[in-house]
């Protein structure tokens, strides 16, 4: 799955020939991150209630770069700097990204 998000991402920008959404795939690298930094690797801190300085910076970071996930197509596209097929071929992408994470999730709670 997340092979095929990668390439969507790879397709809008080579069908319209304009390589500035693969700004959202930054956002793709970022995702991961508070979780391999912050939460060792698990996501079981996501779901969690507890607090503390770390995790909940873990928690804002993970949702900013989501939220990044989908306003860089839309700003692209509001400054006419891409086209609207490729702003709705980003937005497949992430949906299929979304839920390779989300499987993740769940394969790694289901391993505890």
């Amino acid at each position: 799955m997340f092979s095929s998000s990668i390439l969507l991402q790879v397709l809008a920008c080579a069908l319209y020939n304009n390589w500035w959404p693969m700004l959202s795939a930054l956002m793709y690298v970022l995702v991961p991150m508070p979780c391999l930094f912050f939460g060792g690797g698990s996501t079981q801190f996501l779901t969690s209630r507890d607090g503390g300085g770390w995790i909940d910076a873990a928690k804002f970071l993970t949702g900013a770069s989501a939220v990044g996930s989908i306003a860089i197509p839309i700003i692209l596209r509001h400054a006419h700097m891409i086209a609207t097929g490729a702003m709705f071929i980003e937005f497949t992408s992430f949906i299929i990204f979304v839920c390779t994470v989300l499987c993740f999730h769940r394969a790694s709670l289901e391993d505890w």
